[in-house]
């Protein structure tokens, strides 16, 4: 028996108990959806953290106070003159530019509509670090941090949430914890990243926000970002900042009492994150795949009690043990053939729905149906009918001619 008869009787088999080999394919078929769909959604969520992270801006590098590996006793905040040190270029010659900033949470009013959100003291080299683009209006500048102005730059979200729009908000006064601000700019939407939304924030005057919304000394800072001349001084740029943060802090080599993370870091971390979740959900759905593969087994055994005559019939002609083994194989491999096929455009429905969910509620996500998954799909479905219709095979090819003419 060649292969293309193989597949001629194996497709009239199935052709003739349409009922039952649809049932069978419906085990592959929603195990494959659900692995496409997992793989694709995991994918999606990567690319979608990632970018959100990337998007905080190039070459950035977080200064935060604190050891985040061990407890430090008598650590130091990080100040502000520990900010002018690493943007010193004697100092610290692989950084290009450095932003403290001060960060808590405040209320924010404006014609009655009230909107709790994270506020950031800013300097006017932070639109360089952390990547701010406008939409319209002006950043935070030097005479606003001299004069100590009451101004503001908004995200997108927190607009929305006051104005109900996201354009002409240039302008208006709005309070924050009860004292009026201007607000002069109006920031473009980035999503949400590793720190929260960074689309509901307020900016304001590093000066303003420490002397009138969030008391404490005007020296101490939150976090420090700074921005290296290329991703190539990255990792230099971390072991300068380290070293004079060392010095400042008189602490020595393992007992830091701040930590400088990069953002590859971050992208790392939350790639790794991304990865676990996605296998996880994928050999979750993949259960499925199990399920169906024991249904395509079950089927075949019941096929091969029913044609045990015919299979008698045909080693009587002639067909040797492998003609019966190859017929019973091609035919427990195009069910889980075709029902992977099937399952490969109802995944991609499925991550095209989820797409469209997520886009309608807000949230920029996008399901990645990768071919890497579609072909594992297709493989390991294949595999599946191969693997379950062995044994029923096997057993058809076993079966005694002159037993089999007998059976009843």
């Amino acid at each position: 028996m060649n292969f293309s008869q193989a597949i001629r009787e194996a497709i009239e088999s199935l052709s003739a108990n349409k009922l039952r080999s649809g049932l069978t394919m419906l085990g592959i078929i929603i195990g494959v959806a659900a692995v496409i769909a997992m793989l694709a959604v995991g994918a999606g969520a990567q690319n979608t953290i990632t970018g959100s992270i990337s998007g905080i801006g190039s070459n950035l590098l977080f200064v935060f106070s604190g050891n985040m590996q061990e407890q430090v006793r008598n650590e130091q905040p990080l100040t502000l003159d520990d900010a002018n040190a690493i943007a010193d270029p004697f100092q610290v010659p692989s950084v290009a530019a450095v932003a403290p900033v001060v960060q808590g949470n405040a209320k924010v009013t404006f014609a009655g509509e009230v909107a709790n959100t994270s506020i950031m003291g800013v300097t006017p080299d932070s639109q360089i670090v952390r990547n701010y683009e406008l939409t319209e209006g002006v950043f935070i500048s030097e005479d606003d941090m001299l004069a100590r102005a009451s101004v503001a730059v908004l995200g997108p979200d927190l607009a929305e949430k006051l104005f109900g729009r996201r354009d002409g908000v240039v302008g208006e006064t709005i309070r924050v914890e009860g004292q009026p601000f201007r607000v002069i700019g109006l920031l473009q939407s980035k999503g949400g990243s590793t720190f929260g939304s960074q689309d509901d924030v307020l900016l304001a005057p590093m000066t303003t926000t420490t002397a009138r919304l969030i008391r404490r000394t005007r020296e101490r800072v939150d976090v420090i970002y700074v921005q290296a001349i290329n991703p190539d001084q990255v990792s230099q740029a971390s072991e300068e900042i380290a070293e004079v943060l060392r010095q400042r802090h008189r602490t020595l080599l393992g007992e830091d009492d701040f930590t400088v993370f990069s953002q590859q870091d971050f992208v790392a971390t939350a790639q790794t994150i991304t990865n676990v979740l996605t296998i996880f959900l994928g050999g979750i759905a993949a259960i499925s795949l199990l399920v169906g593969g024991i249904g395509i087994m079950n089927i075949m055994l019941v096929s091969v009690t029913e044609r045990t005559r015919e299979i008698g019939l045909r080693k009587a002609i002639g067909a040797r043990r492998r003609d019966i083994l190859i017929q019973f194989l091609t035919e427990s491999s195009l069910l889980s053939l075709f029902g992977g096929l099937i399952g490969i455009g109802l995944g991609y429905l499925i991550a095209f729905i989820v797409g469209r969910v997520a886009a309608a509620s807000g949230t920029p996500f996008i399901p990645q149906v990768s071919l890497d998954a579609i072909l594992l799909a297709t493989l390991f479905s294949t595999a599946v009918g191969l693997f379950f219709g062995l044994y029923p095979a096997n057993r058809a090819a076993g079966l005694e001619p002159v037993e089999a003419l007998r059976y009843e």
